[in-house]
C-alpha cells in the first residue's frame, strides 16, 4: 500500500516542474529587511501605541562578522508574489530539496512570521486583523527615535528617572534573575488592575480593547520597563530552566523570545559580504503533532501558508525567515531556546508556557501536510545536564491521576475526602512513613469574632457584580472588587472583606474566593533536610488562591518564650514582623487618574494566632523561604452575627508544576517586647535563596 506522504500517478501535477534535487544548500538565503512594527491603533486615552523592542545585538558571531539589522514583526500583510514551489512527493531531507523554479522571494510573502493564517507552531493571532494604521508606525517610529537618544536615556521617559518605574534602561541589556522578576512582577500588576477596571466597565466600552495582556505590555514598554534587551543565543540572564509564562508578552519583556505571535525568533547578521541569519528560540503550541513519546525530543514544524486560501491551492513552506534560521542553526549546531506550551486546565482558550531549556537541532526534512503542501520538520534534541522542565510536567499530569506505582508513594489523599481535590503524600528521600497524626479541618477552629467599628453583616445582592457600588461588601473594599473574573486576586489590602454566609449571595459568588477550597493539584513530600514540605502539581498563576491557613486560634497569652508552645513549629502568628514586598500596580504606569498608592500594609483589628499542631489543613507543610513564591493575606467575612478574621495565601508568582510552595514565617523581637532592636533568632533558615537572612521565626 502507498504511504499517505506518496503521489499517485493519477494525481494532476505538472510533472515539468519537477527537477532534479540538489542540495537545498545552494539556494541563495533570503533575508528580509528591518522593519518597525506597532499594534493596532485606537488605544484608549492614556495608552500609547505599542512600539516595538528594540533588540541590540549580543550574539557570538564569526571572525569577521558584521551585524546587521533585526527582523521584528512585520506591521502588514503583504499579497504574495512569485511562483510556488513544487508539492513534496514523499518526505524528503531538507538537504536535498530545492525549489523547481531558481526565484527570488519576496521575503515580506506568506513566509513571514506574521502574516500566515494556519499559524503553525505557536502562531496565534492577536486579533481579528494585524493591518496598522499608518500614523501608528509613525508614532513608534518617532518614540524609538526618541528612545535611542542617549540624553533621553538617562532622563528617563517624561522627566522620570527610569528608576523611579523599575529599571534602567542601560543595565536593562543585561538582565539577572531579580530584574527578570520585576518586570514580571510589575506586567502582571498591571495586567491584573486592567481586567479589574475591564470587569468593572471604568473604561469607555467603545474604546477599550479588550487585551488586558497586551495593554499591560504598551504600558510598561513604552515606559522603558523591561530586561535582556540585548539578544542573544543560548541561555538568557536571569531566566532559568522550568520558567512558565501565561502570556506571550511575558516573553518579550524579559527577552526570552521576541515574537508576540511568531514561533520562530531569530536575527540576521552579517559576515564579511555575506549575510546570514541565526535561531534563538521556538515555541512549540504542542498542536500541530510536535511532542513525541521522548519528552526530550521536539519534532518542530516550520512556518508559513501550505494551502493559499485565496487561490485555493496547494504550496510548499519557503526556505526562509524562520525556517531559513533554523537550518542554517542545524549546520552551525548552535544551541537554540525551547518553550513547549500546553493547554491550560482552567481557561482550555488559553495556554501556558514553559521554558524547556537548549536545544540543538540534529535532523530535517520535509513532510506533506494534510492540506498537501510541504512542511519543513525539524528535529530538536535537549542538550543533557539540564534541569527537568517539561519532563516534570508531563509526570505530574500522569501523577494527578493518582499512581500508587510511584516512588516513594504513601498514601493517595492525605486529608481522607475532605478536599473536593486529593493530596497525595510521597516520601522518596528516607523511610519516614508520614507526619505526625493531626486532625484535617478546612479552616479555623474556635474562631473569636473580630471587632469593627462597622460591623460586616452581610449584602443584600442576589448576585455580587463588580462595579455595583450598592453592594456593601463591594464598598468595604474601597469601591472595588477584589478579584477578576476569574477569581485572580487584584491588590494586596490591609483587609479584604469577602462575602460570607451572612450574605444573600449565591456560595459561588466571585467574591468568596478564600471560601472555595483548594483548587490545584498539591502533595505533601518529603523534604532533604526541612521535613515535609507542600508542592503543586498544577501550574499556578500569579494571584491565584492556594489555601487558608487552617487551625485551632489560640490566645496570644499562651504564646510565651518558656511554654512548650514555644516549640510549635506550626504556628502563625500575624504580630510577627515579615520582609515588605511591593505586588500592587503603579497607578503613574496607566496614567490613572488616582495616582493614590494603594497600601499594602495590612491593617488587623487584633493579633490573630493559628497552631495547625493538632488540626490544620495542607497549610501547614509549607515551609519558610526568604524568598518565598507564596504571601499571606487577611480576608474578613461574616457568619453567626460575627465577623471572623481568616488567613489566606495566593500565589506571589507564577508557580511552575513540581514547585516547592513556601512563604516568609517572619520574626519576632527578643522577649516579645515592643520597640526592641534585638532579634531573636529562633530557627536557622536552610532555604538557600540569594536573599537568605539566616534566621526565621
Amino acid at each position: 500500500m502507498e504511504e499517505n506522504n506518496t503521489l499517485h500517478a493519477s494525481d494532476s501535477i505538472d510533472k515539468s516542474r519537477i527537477v532534479e534535487a540538489k542540495p537545498l544548500r545552494s539556494l541563495a538565503p533570503v533575508l528580509p529587511n528591518h522593519i518597525q512594527s506597532c499594534f493596532p491603533a485606537n488605544y484608549p486615552s492614556g495608552f500609547p501605541p505599542f512600539c516595538s523592542f528594540e533588540k541590540p545585538q549580543d550574539i557570538p558571531l564569526p571572525k569577521g562578522a558584521q551585524e546587521i539589522s533585526v527582523d521584528t514583526e512585520i506591521a502588514e500583510e503583504i499579497p504574495v508574489s512569485g511562483k510556488e514551489t513544487p508539492v513534496a512527493a514523499k518526505v524528503t531531507p531538507i538537504r536535498f530539496y530545492k525549489s523547481s523554479v531558481d526565484e527570488e522571494v519576496n521575503p515580506r510573502a506568506n513566509g513571514d512570521v506574521n502574516s500566515f493564517p494556519e499559524g503553525l507552531n505557536g502562531d496565534e493571532f492577536v486579533d481579528d486583523t494585524r493591518k496598522r494604521g499608518g500614523e501608528s508606525i509613525q508614532n513608534c517610529k518617532e518614540f524609538l527615535k526618541r528612545k535611542r537618544n542617549k540624553k533621553t536615556r538617562e532622563a528617563g521617559v517624561d522627566g522620570q528617572t527610569s528608576s523611579s518605574v523599575g529599571v534602567n534602561p542601560s543595565p536593562n541589556d543585561e538582565g539577572n534573575r531579580e530584574s527578570v522578576n520585576h518586570v514580571l512582577m510589575m506586567y502582571d500588576s498591571i495586567r491584573r488592575r486592567l481586567c479589574q477596571l475591564e470587569d468593572s466597565k471604568e473604561l469607555n466600552s467603545s474604546l477599550a480593547i479588550k487585551r488586558a495582556d497586551l495593554r499591560a505590555s504598551n504600558a510598561l514598554t513604552c515606559k522603558g520597563i523591561k530586561t535582556n534587551l540585548r539578544r542573544r543565543a543560548g541561555a538568557v540572564p536571569g531566566i532559568e530552566v522550568g520558567d512558565i509564562f501565561f502570556f506571550r508578552m511575558e516573553m518579550c519583556l524579559v527577552g526570552l523570545h521576541g515574537q508576540s505571535m511568531g514561533g520562530i525568533d531569530y536575527m540576521n547578521f552579517k559576515d564579511g559580504s555575506k549575510e546570514d541569519t541565526v535561531a534563538l528560540s521556538v515555541v512549540s503550541s504542542g498542536m500541530y503533532g510536535d511532542d513525541t513519546e521522548d519528552n526530550d525530543v521536539l519534532v518542530y514544524s516550520g512556518q508559513g501558508e501550505n494551502f493559499n486560501k485565496k487561490d485555493k491551492h496547494v504550496t510548499d513552506q519557503k526556505l526562509q525567515r524562520g525556517n531559513l534560521a533554523l537550518d542554517r542553526s542545524a549546520q552551525r549546531h548552535d544551541e537554540v531556546r525551547v518553550i513547549r506550551g500546553l493547554r491550560d486546565a482552567v481557561s482550555r482558550t488559553a495556554k501556558i508556557y514553559m521554558y524547556d531549556g537548549l536545544y540543538k537541532i540534529q535532523d530535517s526534512w520535509i513532510e506533506k501536510g494534510k492540506s498537501g503542501g510541504g512542511i519543513f520538520k525539524y528535529k530538536l534534541v535537549r542538550l543533557p545536564g539540564q534541569k527537568s522542565a517539561f519532563g516534570a510536567w508531563k509526570l505530574a499530569q500522569k501523577w494527578k491521576g493518582g499512581s500508587a506505582s510511584r516512588n516513594g508513594f504513601i498514601l493517595a489523599d492525605l486529608s481522607n475526602g475532605v478536599e473536593s481535590i486529593p493530596v497525595s503524600l510521597v516520601n522518596d528521600v528516607d523511610d519516614e512513613k508520614g507526619p505526625a497524626f493531626f486532625t484535617y479541618f478546612t479552616s479555623l477552629k474556635k474562631p473569636k469574632p473580630f471587632g469593627l467599628v462597622q460591623p460586616s453583616f452581610g449584602c443584600n445582592c442576589k448576585a455580587c457584580i463588580p462595579g455595583d457600588f450598592n453592594c456593601s461588601c463591594i464598598q468595604r473594599n474601597e469601591g472595588d472588587f477584589p478579584y477578576t473574573a476569574n477569581s485572580i486576586l487584584v491588590s494586596r489590602k490591609p483587609l479584604i472583606h469577602e462575602c460570607g454566609p451572612m450574605c444573600r449571595c449565591l456560595p459561588n459568588c466571585k467574591n468568596r474566593v478564600s471560601q472555595t477550597g483548594l483548587k490545584p493539584h498539591m502533595e505533601v513530600f518529603r523534604t532533604k533536610d526541612r521535613g515535609w514540605g507542600l508542592r503543586t502539581l498544577d501550574p499556578i498563576r500569579a494571584g491565584s488562591f492556594i489555601c487558608e491557613y487552617a487551625g485551632e486560634v489560640i490566645d496570644k497569652a499562651k504564646v510565651s518564650q518558656n511554654d512548650e508552645e514555644d516549640n510549635d513549629e506550626y504556628i502563625f502568628d500575624t504580630s510577627r514582623i515579615y520582609q515588605p514586598f511591593k505586588w500592587n500596580h503603579d497607578p503613574s504606569l496607566l496614567e490613572e487618574v488616582s495616582s493614590n498608592v494603594l497600601s499594602e500594609d495590612y491593617t488587623i483589628p487584633s493579633p490573630l494566632i493559628i497552631s495547625a499542631k493538632n488540626v490544620g489543613n495542607v497549610g501547614r507543610f509549607m515551609n519558610h523561604s526568604c524568598s518565598p513564591n507564596v504571601f499571606w493575606q487577611p480576608v474578613l467575612y461574616a457568619e453567626n452575627n460575627h465577623s471572623f478574621l481568616h488567613i489566606a495565601f495566593f500565589a506571589l508568582k507564577h508557580i511552575p508544576p513540581m514547585a516547592e510552595l513556601t512563604y516568609d514565617y517572619g520574626f519576632v523581637l527578643a522577649g516579645h517586647a515592643e520597640g526592641s532592636s534585638a532579634l531573636r533568632r529562633k530557627n536557622k533558615c536552610l532555604c538557600g535563596s540569594e536573599k537568605c537572612r539566616g534566621f526565621f521565626g
